[in-house]
Order: C-alpha cells, then structure tokens, then sequence
C-alpha cells in the first residue's frame, strides 16, 4: 500500500505536502489531533521569539497578533472579523450565552455533548435544559425552545451534527443556535453567519497552542451581556483600565477575555498555515485517511461508530488497547470506552496503515 499523501503527487496536492513537510516532523504516528492538534515549526519560532522578546525586556506587540489571529478565524470561518470574539475557553462561551437567557428559558442539548458546551446551563439552575439524540436535534425543536446548543461534530466519536436541519429547525420556532465548532474548525468549511453564536477552541484541528479560542456572535451582538468584560473589552482598551469600562467596543471584541498573549503570538502563525493549506484540501486529505482506517477496520472484523464524513473514527471496545499503542509509538485516545482515532493533515497513509498493522497483532 502507498504510504503516502492520498490523492494525486502534483499541482496544489504537492504544494500541500510541501508545506506540511516544512512545517511538521512527528516522531511517532500521532492520530490524537481531537485531543491535542500538533504545532507547526512556524508557530513555536514565533512563541519562542515573543518569549524571548519579554525575557529581553523589549515586549513584542502581541495584541497586534491577537488582531491578525482574529481576522483570520474570521476569514475561516466567512464572517467578518467585528462578529469575533477572542479568548480562552469554550466553557467561558457557553456560559456567556447561558448568562444572557432569560429563567426558564428551554435549552435543547444532544445526550453525552461535550461538557464544556452543556454543564454552564445546567449549572444555572433555572433554565430547562433537555437532551435528546444527536440526530433527534432537529426534529426535537419546538415552540418554547429559546436556543439549541451542540457540537458540530461529536467530541466522543466524531459524529457530525445535521446543521442546516438544526438551523431550519431553530428559525421556524423562533429559537437561537450556539455551535461549538471544536471539533470542525479546520477540517470542516464553515459557514458562521448561518448561526446565532459559533464557539471554538483552536489547539485541536486548528493547529494552535491551548490559550486560544473564539465566538462568532451576529451582527446585533446576540443579546449577550459582556458580564466577564475586563479592560480588553473597551473601545478603547488603553484608556479602560481603571473603573468600570466606560465605552465597551462597538463589535465582538466587548467578549473579549484578556488575551493569553505568548498563545496568540503563535496562534497568528497556525491560521495563517491552515488558510495557506486550504480547508477544502484539508477536508478531503482528511477524509480519505479515515475512510482508508474504517476500510482496513472491516477487514479485521471491526466495525466502527457510523460517522459519514468525518475525520475521527471511534471503534467500539478497543479503547483498552490505548496504552498498549502508545507504547508502540501509535497516539490514540479512549473515549467511552471506544477508540479514538483522529485523522488530521500532518497524516499520511502510512499512519493508517501502522495503526491497522499494531491493532491486528
């Protein structure tokens, strides 16, 4: 078997390769980028020069990196970059939203999301939150229901969320939609403007260091009250550090949590490599290294959660082999049970066929 990039040799599949090469040198088969993204050589030599930069006592401009690192997710992501707020943490997002409804508002969840996403509305303890199926979303939205929130993709098998029919769904009630896009942004194309609120951590498929997330929130700013607003969040931040801020930013950035700013001077360079690389590209790179896993599977007997089109394949009752491939050099996760391979564009064929080979010893 080929054990190199799918797909053709030449024209922008090369130009696909050749920058990967330059920027990622894995010393073991690391298929665990829905745990943990790998980070390219460009962004640790930016990390490493701010660092330096701080040690030297002559600062970098990182703010200057939390700008660019804004405008690009929001190019990822198709919106404009006053709709994008820059931060931390997912969890801190939903509870942003949950902050904004109203007592006994109906949050509709899908069963076993990603904690980070549900636990705030429950926490609130006055709103109604229900959870159904994943693929019960859709048709589980009903009058009364005031936002639907769910991953895009399911962290613990890498089910994909019907969007378009959530989205459809909220509108006819009259609902909002909140999309953690966590385990999607990078490999999957979004479309942000087509929801209410879009979250997303970036050190998974988006290739960052941790420190570093967004929301997308429309262009009325969605209601939300900026209740974690610190100084970051005034119109003009430098002349908002003492009292209570007081012109918040006229955009996103009023949901601003103060920038982890070592991360967002790397994050600005692993944006910048995935809008190179395309996530067209990235997307059916990705794909087809799962569909060559979920084949091989077959062939040992196994099969896998049904994921169509998705780059994370979770089989049923091997998770217990995890240590196991980690000591043949093989990074996967267990989750649930199950394991958790994850197929990203540092990935090669020959990844594939390692992981294969180790599991059918």
């Amino acid at each position: 078997m080929d054990g190199g990039f799918p797909g053709p040799q030449s024209g922008p599949m090369e130009t696909f390769e050749t920058l990967v090469r330059a920027e990622f040198a894995p010393k073991n088969t690391y298929l665990n980028t829905a745990s943990t993204g790998l980070v390219p050589a460009r962004t640790v030599a930016a990390m490493r020069a701010a660092v330096e930069s701080v040690a030297a006592g002559q600062p970098a401009d990182m703010f200057a990196d939390v700008e660019a690192a804004r405008a690009s997710f929001a190019r990822l992501a198709g919106v404009p970059a006053n709709r994008v707020a820059a931060g931390a943490s997912v969890a801190v997002y939903s509870g942003l939203i949950a902050a904004s409804l109203p007592p006994g508002a109906e949050v509709l969840t899908a069963e076993a999301d990603f904690s980070s996403v549900v636990t705030p509305f429950h926490v609130r303890g006055d709103l109604k939150v229900r959870s159904v199926p994943l693929e019960r979303i859709a048709e589980s939205v009903r009058p009364g229901t005031a936002l639907v929130a769910v991953s895009a993709a399911q962290s613990a098998d890498g089910r994909i969320a019907d969007l378009e029919a959530i989205r459809d769904a909220a509108r006819t009630h009259g609902a909002r939609t909140y999309i953690d896009a966590s385990q999607a942004a990078g490999w999957l194309p979004l479309r942000a403007d087509a929801h209410d609120y879009v979250s997303s951590v970036a050190f998974k498929w988006l290739v960052c260091p941790r420190g570093v997330a967004f929301l997308v929130v429309p262009e009325d700013l969605g209601g939300l009250t900026p209740v974690f607003a610190g100084w970051v969040a005034g119109e003009a931040p430098w002349d908002s550090c003492y009292g209570p801020v007081e012109e918040l930013a006229h955009s996103a950035r009023r949901f601003d949590e103060s920038p982890a700013l070592f991360s967002y001077a790397g994050a600005r360079r692993s944006l910048e490599l995935v809008e190179e690389l395309g996530v067209e590209r990235v997307h059916a790179h990705d794909l087809a290294l799962a569909d060559r896993f979920r084949a091989g599977l077959l062939t040992l007997g196994r099969q896998p959660v049904e994921a169509p089109g998705s780059p994370i394949v979770s089989v049923p009752g091997l998770g217990h082999r995890q240590p196991e491939l980690s000591r043949a050099g093989v990074e996967v996760s267990d989750r649930a049970g199950n394991l958790r391979a994850a197929f990203h564009l540092y990935n090669t064929a020959a990844d594939v066929d390692r992981l294969l080979d180790v599991l059918s010893g």
